[in-house]
């Protein structure tokens, strides 16, 4: 369903999760109203009607089918476990989730999946919305239709929903199974002019993201990249509108590579890599946008010879930082006159850019009772050294000697931003067996408590693909080092990703015991509708009904596998 101008979509949304928690941030604070009757609480309710045999579902990871008579259930109007304190969990969905023709894929498994996440007290789903799936095409020209279905999807079953606006490339070819481009019109636009991408001093250009030297330029047939994110933006708004602050609670803008605000100083890919703890980076400022702004203040402070390119001496990217003349601990130029003014220039656009399009989603979201929210990288790897080099080269002036957060933090703060950042599950035990100058909990306490400071709501993230019982206790740690000693803390979690392995039984018992830790209550209270009966199921039976779910989803995953 290609739309070139702003719709509505065909179907009503009637209804909305009820959640009162009183917060500081009014953001996070959603209120139960229909649409049609805004003035109305609309109450939820769940028909199961449920036939768990033991003797017929297996014991250890063993599959109850859905369609063997085993388990029979109908969600009406959807359900939701009810949370009164405590910190609310999110799950991300496949990044397959929409096709490339824009179809929702696999849905009878995300039925399933989402029956299950509800049963679990999940709060609600990430939905990462592809700008090259959405308006591939051509220019203005959106096809929302999949993601259209699985906001149906999550009212249907009483979860949320938190929409990413990614503007970056998923992928690293076209070989890759999650292989999603930049729109097709806007690579073209790179093969036309090649400096519409990052570049390092090697000349390798970057694809990932639009190179935020020509921000404001009109390079796409006639629109800036800004205007392009712009418009993107507000066309999702006016389709979306009808369930903009009752299903769809959050909004996290991209704002560079992997969505994050940062360089691509290291290709996303290889930011998962076991030998990724000396990658150094490489600095992205050698497309011609790039070096026109360098150039330009270089001249305005007189010092011309300092604009025609990145630090000399920076190494590769596999170098021993002491090896090199820029990041060496004593005497690196990295802390000389030159470096400062490098530092600030590189740190500096990358804020400006996260400030343009903080001010862009803040005006047109404004209203819709969404919280907007964007992240920032977890480069930790080189924490413990006095230069910071990965950070550096990632766009975050931060040292030992400078904070390069807490800017950031501010910059949010100013347009109501919520904070979100990954490394949450990791612990500096295990990273310094392979790096001992890596600090993930050094990095994640800096971040947090310049969240603090400028009084920002938080999502946390993982970074691994599948985390154990420590994993989830480290999660519960840094979030309570976060909320402790706020009076009314704002703290959630997006839990990456949904896949198979979720709903395996081991799995779904640790995820569900680490959503009711989260949650901070020991009853789940779901309003059960048996013939107009009304019943609070505890705990057990609560994890009894999501586990049938989750089995049914992980019975479906295999047989389409």
């Amino acid at each position: 369903m290609a739309i070139a101008s702003p719709s509505t979509p065909s179907f009503s949304a009637s209804f909305c999760c009820t959640r009162t928690e009183s917060t500081r941030f009014t953001r996070f604070t959603s209120t139960a109203l229909t649409l049609s009757h805004r003035n109305r609480p609309l109450s939820q309710r769940l028909t199961v009607s449920s036939r768990l045999n033991s003797s017929k579902s297996s014991g250890a990871g063993g599959f109850v089918s859905p369609d063997n008579g085993d388990l029979q259930y109908e969600l009406q109007h959807g359900f939701s476990p009810q949370r009164w304190k405590g910190s609310p969990v999110f799950v991300t969905l496949p990044v397959d989730a929409v096709t490339p023709s824009g179809q929702f894929r696999r849905r009878k498994v995300m039925v399933q999946s989402f029956r299950a996440l509800a049963a679990a007290g999940v709060e609600g789903v990430v939905m990462e919305v592809w700008w090259g799936l959405v308006e591939s095409d051509a220019p203005k020209v959106y096809n929302w239709q999949g993601y259209l279905e699985i906001v149906a999807l999550a009212r249907r079953c009483g979860l949320k929903v938190r929409a990413v606006m990614a503007f970056h490339q998923c992928g690293t070819g076209p070989g890759d199974p999650y292989w999603i481009p930049l729109p097709q019109w806007v690579c073209e636009e790179i093969d036309k002019d090649p400096d519409l991408a990052y570049s390092d001093r090697f000349g390798r250009r970057n694809m990932e993201y639009i190179s935020l030297g020509c921000d404001i330029l009109p390079v796409l047939r006639g629109r800036s990249p800004i205007q392009a994110y712009t418009d993107f933006m507000r066309n999702f708004r006016d389709t979306f509108r009808p369930f903009l602050g009752v299903i769809i609670t959050g909004i996290q803008v991209g704002m560079g590579p992997g969505g994050e605000l940062r360089y691509p100083s290291c290709p996303s890919q290889k930011l998962a890599w076991a030998w990724r703890s000396r990658e150094l980076g490489e600095f992205q400022c050698y497309d011609k946008y790039m070096l026109a702004s360098l150039n330009a203040c270089a001249r305005e402070i007189g010092m011309r010879e300092w604009g025609n390119g990145g630090p000399i001496g920076a190494g590769n990217l596999m170098h021993d930082h002491e090896q090199t003349e820029f990041f060496k601990s004593i005497n690196g130029s990295w802390n000389t006159p030159y470096g400062k003014f490098f530092l600030e220039w590189y740190s500096g656009m990358l804020l400006l850019h996260g400030e343009r399009i903080c001010r862009e989603a803040g005006t047109i979201f404004r209203g819709t009772e969404v919280n907007t929210s964007a992240k920032v990288a977890g480069i930790h790897w080189h924490y413990g050294t006095q230069s910071h080099p990965s950070e550096l080269t990632a766009g975050y002036y931060n040292t030992s000697i400078r904070d390069g957060y807490l800017p950031i933090a501010r910059m949010f703060g100013r347009y109501g931003f919520t904070l979100c950042c990954t490394c949450f599950e990791m612990q500096d035990a295990n990273e310094k067996q392979m790096n001992p100058v890596s600090s993930p909990e050094g990095f994640l306490r800096q971040l947090l408590l310049a969240a603090r400071i400028c009084d920002i709501p938080l999502e946390g993230e993982n970074s691994a693909a599948s985390l154990d019982d420590d994993s989830f206790q480290q999660v519960l740690k840094m979030s309570k080092f976060y909320s402790d000693g706020l009076e009314k803390p704002s703290f959630s979690f997006n839990f990456v990703r949904m896949d198979k392995n979720l709903f395996e039984y081991h799995s779904w018992v640790r995820f569900t015991r680490f959503v009711r830790h989260m949650s901070d209550a020991n009853i789940f209270r779901a309003k059960l509708d048996y013939g107009g009966n009304t019943c609070l199921y505890s705990t057990l039976n609560a994890a009894k009904v999501g586990l049938a779910f989750a089995l049914a989803a992980s019975s479906r995953y295999h047989h389409q596998a």
